[in-house]
């Protein structure tokens, strides 16, 4: 008989992290500011994006992408989510987007996802982005389990996983919505990370064979 539990209440991050290291630094997104907001708006509608993601909530314009970013803000209110902006740690560039998401602090798990600005492809962005998400919230979140999907047949984020030590557990069927869909379904590759596993540096970790 599976186990069934009440989900307990999530804490509210009273004050928002900045992690920096590996040239980068993750800070709150700002739904007040004009850049924050073009480049929320650039990176949601980038085509090689939607290829691989059908958001719930479509962001289409300005306005859709402030009103996203102020719903992302709300996640951190109430505990249930980080969504962190990815820069540059020395020119202050957005470069993407790291979330810490759907966090239970009853079974300490939660799905981290992420997504680079075409400009910024190619530099590991989301490796390194990764690496320090990860390991802020297994050190200070003091979480057991951080879970990781992508569709089937995204090699580029399986690869960011391997990277960082998410290993592929197996493959959910239909558990993703097939591209600009939301009523067909595709498979998903399912990667997971805990607590006790190596911390591998992603700057160290050499690219995989083609």
């Amino acid at each position: 008989m599976a186990h069934i539990h009440e989900r307990s209440h999530a804490h509210p991050v009273p004050e928002f992290p900045e992690l920096l290291g590996h040239g980068l630094r993750l800070r709150q997104w700002r739904a007040d500011s004009d850049t924050d907001v073009d480049a929320w708006l650039r990176g949601l509608t980038d085509p090689d994006f939607r290829r691989w993601n059908t958001p719930m909530m479509q962001v289409t314009d300005l306005d859709s992408a402030r009103d996203s970013l102020g719903t992302r803000s709300g996640t951190a209110a109430d505990g249930t989510g980080v969504s962190f902006c990815v820069t540059d740690v020395v020119t202050g560039a957005i470069l993407g987007h790291l979330g810490v998401n759907d966090i239970d602090p009853f079974m300490r798990v939660a799905r981290v996802g992420y997504w680079v600005l075409p400009e910024a492809r190619g530099r590991r962005v989301a490796t390194r982005a990764l690496a320090l998400g990860a390991r802020w919230a297994f050190g200070v979140l003091g979480l057991n389990r951080l879970e990781l999907g992508h569709a089937l047949g995204h090699d580029a984020s399986c690869r960011v996983a391997e990277r960082c030590g998410f290993r592929y557990e197996g493959t959910l069927r239909g558990a993703m919505f097939e591209e600009r869909r939301q009523d067909v379904f595709r498979d998903v590759h399912l990667h997971g990370r805990i607590a006790q596993d190596p911390d591998p540096d992603p700057d160290l970790v050499p690219e995989p064979a083609p």
